[in-house]
């Protein structure tokens, strides 16, 4: 839930305290109350959404303090209250750009609600528009974003240019980390669709009671809390892309219900019986195998026929090792630019450590790990042990339950890990975890192993 920002500028404190209760009501607004016109522009004028302003006030008048405020915050919207109605000083206070002009009368406080929930609208579809805007100059270079050069990934860039090129449902998989929603915004951004929304729902993230609400919208008195009516995600994507992240979560119920809305392409908001049409093209995502998941009998088949599309396959950091500096060298370039800092290289021995890491968390895991390799770092170089205060947080049992690879494999990792927190010593880290040496050596020459 966005928050905004409130200013009322009023002397007479009584009124003020009872415009801040009437709009406190919304949980979305913050409310600063100021009793002066200095008072408000001594406190940043430009941290508030909406300003409330009386024209009447001790210091200087309401027009000269929308001059000032001018200059500060252009796009400030300002709603002026007035204790007169003079036709004349509205359409002057107009001119000058404000959002909306209430006389103070029995009706006041109904009207100024309105008039804020309106000018909060405002404010929320410019933000988008802004976010919008930026998302369109990436157009055509999510090369830029998504880095590789390797076999592996050479073919994910194929398969976004042949899903841009049409309307086709596309299911996206690859382990935790890898980036399925950058690939889902590629193909979005540099599609026919690419100048409408792109709404983007993390399906685990939403708790199981509220997902048909956040989904298909509701109206007013809907139920307790639904205060006013709110469209869904899927009318928000009108027009553009619809990515459903980890779908593989979503509860067989609500699986149901939007197999229905994905087979009519209209819905109906809670507390309605309203149709509205819909118009988006889908992407779902998942780290888990849909297939399987409907063989368990934790997805609904009929639904998985319905999503079923180009799949377009992540593979996991671990396959496409020759990607792992490139990859690195790009966050850290982005990660000093971010902070207005020099960017560092890595030495040679760090460069061999990241390529040796098997990374169970991607290319997420690989950010964390450089980023912090930066922070640590007190020289022009990322040393080896620069990047090991991140390293070996993946071994912990939650994550180790979270993923889908076999012990043999998980027991190498825990290996591999203690290997290089051990710069490669056999002995300690074989007497470490009670093991033999020849068994590590047999791994490393089996290939599933590695020392510097």
């Amino acid at each position: 839930m966005k928050n905004f920002n409130i200013a009322i500028v009023e002397d007479d404190p009584i009124y003020s305290k009872m415009l801040k209760h009437k709009l406190s009501l919304n949980p979305e607004y913050n409310v600063n109350l100021y009793g002066s016109a200095n008072e408000f522009l001594d406190d940043r004028t430009s941290s508030c959404d909406v300003l409330t302003l009386d024209l009447n006030l001790p210091d200087m008048s309401g027009l000269e303090l929308m001059q000032a405020v001018r200059k500060v915050n252009p796009e400030l919207h300002v709603i002026v209250l007035s204790g007169q109605d003079k036709v004349d000083t509205a359409v002057e206070l107009f001119k000058l750009g404000i959002f909306d002009y209430i006389v103070k009368d029995e009706h006041a406080m109904e009207k100024l609600w309105y008039s804020v929930h309106k000018a909060t609208n405002h404010v929320e579809l410019s933000q988008e528009v802004m976010e919008l805007r930026k998302e369109l100059s990436k157009k055509h270079d999510f090369r830029k974003e998504i880095i590789g050069s390797s076999e592996a990934i050479q073919n994910v860039f194929s398969l976004i240019e042949k899903a841009a090129n049409n309307n086709i449902s596309i299911v996206i998989t690859g382990e935790t980390g890898t980036g399925k929603e950058l690939v889902a915004k590629a193909v979005h951004f540099n599609s026919q669709r690419q100048g409408k929304p792109f709404v983007a729902v993390n399906v685990a993230a939403i708790p199981k009671e509220l997902v048909e609400s956040e989904m298909f919208g509701y109206e007013s008195g809907a139920f307790t809390g639904a205060n006013q009516s709110r469209s869904g995600k899927l009318e928000e994507a009108k027009g553009g892309t619809l990515f459903l992240d980890e779908i593989a979560e979503m509860d067989l119920s609500m699986q149901v219900k939007l197999l229905r809305v994905l087979q009519e392409m209209e819905v109906t908001r809670l507390g309605s019986n309203k149709l509205i049409p819909l118009d988006f093209r889908l992407i779902v995502a998942s780290h888990k195998n849909l297939l399987k998941e409907v063989h368990n009998g934790n997805f609904r088949e009929d639904l998985y026929y319905r999503l079923l599309g180009l799949t377009i396959d992540i593979p996991p950091l671990r396959r496409r090792k020759s990607d792992i500096l490139l990859i690195a060298n790009h966050f850290i370039k982005k990660f000093a630019k971010e902070n207005g800092l020099l960017a560092k290289d890595f030495s040679s021995e760090a460069k061999t450590y990241l390529s040796k890491l098997p990374f169970p968390g991607n290319v997420r895991e690989l950010k964390a790990i450089v980023e912090t390799g930066f922070v640590m770092s007190d020289t022009e170089q990322i040393e080896i042990q620069d990047l090991q205060v991140s390293v070996g947080i993946e071994f912990n049992v939650d994550n180790l339950l979270s993923e889908e690879i076999s012990l043999e494999n998980y027991t190498n990792q825990i290996i591999q890990s203690h290997l290089m927190k051990n710069r490669f010593n056999v002995v300690q880290t074989a007497k470490e975890l009670q093991i033999g040496k020849s068994t590590i050596y047999r791994l490393v020459k089996e290939g599933k192993l590695y020392l510097q």
